[in-house]
């Protein structure tokens, strides 16, 4: 939908595929997809799901085996993001470097966009 040839519409990082590989098999699942809602203190929250079967209309990226889809009222909110894993002392989980967030909370759990 908001595609540009030859230019996938997010990237993973190597961590991030991996991860998001290790949930496919153990879920037993065709991957992840990705999305937005609203939400959060900011305005909007990103959204992950398992997915079993894939919507024709879902933008699909497939990565060192690792696959998302991106629902199709979040493609515009998400072209261009690097999906990340990150791993701490106390806390795991995805981290979106999404360069069309103009502004994010404090705990980084809720994102806002230019005229949202």
């Amino acid at each position: 939908m908001f595609a540009i040839p030859g230019k996938q519409a997010v990237t993973m990082t190597d961590r991030a595929a991996a991860q998001i590989r290790r949930l496919m098999e153990k879920g037993g699942t065709k991957g992840l997809r990705v999305g937005v809602k609203k939400g959060g203190c900011a305005g909007m929250e990103y959204t992950m799901d398992y997915v079993d079967e894939i919507d024709p209309h879902d933008e699909v990226v497939e990565q060192d085996g690792a696959r998302v889809m991106i629902a199709p009222m979040a493609q515009m909110f998400l072209f261009g993001t690097e999906i990340d894993y990150k791993t701490a002392l106390l806390e795991s989980g995805f981290e979106f470097n999404n360069p069309n967030v103009t502004e994010a909370c404090g705990c980084g759990e809720s994102i806002k966009f230019e005229g949202m």
